[in-house]
This record gives structure tokens, C-alpha cells and sequence, in this order.
């Protein structure tokens, strides 16, 4: 199991009086891997925004081991791609240090590291708005990684991305994870990402069910989640979930990859 990094203890949280998500229990090790399913407005955002500590709980509790380190990965929908920045801009801006004062070498040379590991070698002084998708999420996962993080939580990676785009991002976070870096994620492409994760939680206010994939895609599992009854195929040993006609709007993902 590894490590406890996080764990929800019966929490519970709100917008203003307004309740969002209840009730919900489920931990993070250091060396898990898992994803968070769900349809949308189920609450997924609002366990990351918990989880990393920018919305207070209404009720309940988050452990957190004393020294971790996030690295948060925002959805790309929500950039202002016309902000004036270079790549190596946008990285070297999530690290803190006095304002106004140019970068040391040390840190040209720390950011510089993290994007060639990344393969974004050469494009140090693109402006953001002239990369592709998959670049686009390479450097916010750059401005993520410069922090040394001990846990990574991103924000649907793979949304607005093509297949082959989501094939590179679901590679690159398994050798991020391979490499030590314990991963958790919000994804509503259930059979493109989802399903290839080693554990998932499903979602909806509250966690529904938890663990691996071929336990937790179940359709009685997916109906309480959805609100819809969903038939699972298995297709070289995975599941595949077939979204029922007339509920399109659950965002199911593209097919088995």
C-alpha cells in the first residue's frame, strides 16, 4: 500500500449554504495511481479543490502527511492561452521567489531539466498559444513537476484532446508514476483513460465505489453513479462501457484503447 499521503475522513463541502459533495471517505498512498469518475457536476473538481487545500470543508476532516508536496494540473480549458508567456515563462512562474527578481541559473536550469524530461526540448521560448494540445498539457504539467511533488493531481488531462493526444498523456503519467509519483485524476473518458488506471473511485457526491477497474465497472455500480443503466463488455481482458442511446450527455469516452 505504501505511504499515507491524504485521506478523507466523512467529509463534506459546500458552496455558500449550498451542499456539493457528503460523506465522503477514501485515502491516497504514495504509491497509488487513481482516477475519479463521475457525470458532470457530481463533484469531482470540488474533492481536488478540498484535497489540495483551496476550499475549506463544511464538516469532516483531511489528513495530510505533514511535509507533501502537490503539483496541480488545471483543466487547459480553463487557460487564458492569449496571456503573454513564453513556456519557460509559465513554468518558472509557478515557483516562488522574490517578485521582480530575474530567475537564478539554478532555476533556468531546474525548469529546463523538467521540460526536456518532458520532451519539450526547443520550445523554451514558444509562446503557450502556438503549441498543440498535447504540448499545451506537457507544460502545465511542467509547472506541476518544477515543485518536486510528491503527489500529482490533475483535472481532466485528457479533456478536449484527441485520441492520440490522450495516448501520449496516459503514457507520460504511467512513467511519472513509475518514476515515483503518486497520481490522482478527474476524467469523464471512462474506456480511453479510466479503465487503464490501476484503481478508481466512482463518484457522484459521494464515492460510490472504489478499487481496480474490472471491480468498480460494474453497471450496477455505474447506474447509481450515472442515474443510467449501462451494459460492460470485456474486450482483451478490460472492460468496455456501452453507453445507453439518449444519455450521450455522460461522456462515457471514446472506445477500448
Amino acid at each position: 500500500m505504501g505511504e499515507a499521503l491524504i485521506d478523507f475522513e466523512h467529509v463534506g463541502c459546500s458552496y455558500g449554504d449550498v451542499p456539493v459533495v457528503e460523506d465522503v471517505v477514501f485515502g491516497i498512498s504514495e504509491t497509488d495511481f487513481v482516477g475519479i469518475v463521475g457525470p458532470s457536476g457530481s463533484g469531482k473538481t470540488t474533492v481536488l479543490r478540498a484535497l489540495i487545500g483551496t476550499l475549506p470543508v463544511s464538516y469532516g476532516r483531511i489528513e495530510r502527511r505533514r511535509d507533501l508536496r502537490f503539483g496541480f494540473v488545471p483543466q487547459i480549458e480553463a487557460v487564458d492561452w492569449n496571456f503573454p508567456a513564453t513556456v519557460r515563462d509559465v513554468v518558472t512562474m509557478s515557483i516562488d521567489r522574490p517578485r521582480f527578481r530575474r530567475p537564478s541559473d539554478a532555476l533556468v536550469a531546474r525548469v529546463d531539466g523538467v521540460l526536456g524530461r518532458l520532451g519539450l526540448d526547443g520550445l523554451h521560448e514558444r509562446h503557450i498559444r502556438e503549441l498543440s494540445g498535447g504540448q499545451q498539457q506537457r507544460v502545465f504539467l511542467a509547472r506541476a513537476l518544477v515543485q518536486q511533488p510528491d503527489l500529482l493531481v490533475l483535472d481532466e488531462p485528457a479533456g478536449g484532446v484527441d485520441v492520440a493526444t490522450r495516448h501520449e498523456i496516459l503514457h507520460l503519467l504511467a512513467e511519472l508514476h513509475q518514476s515515483g509519483i503518486a497520481i490522482v485524476l478527474t476524467t469523464h473518458d471512462i474506456n480511453g483513460l479510466a479503465a487503464h488506471l490501476p484503481r478508481l473511485i466512482c463518484f457522484n457526491r459521494t464515492v460510490v465505489a472504489d478499487g481496480p477497474p474490472g471491480q468498480v465497472l460494474h453497471p450496477y455500480v455505474l447506474e447509481r453513479t450515472y442515474g443510467a443503466p449501462m451494459e460492460v463488455l470485456q474486450h482483451g481482458g478490460m472492460p468496455v462501457v456501452l453507453e445507453p442511446r439518449g444519455h450521450r450527455q455522460h461522456g462515457i469516452g471514446g472506445a477500448a484503447s
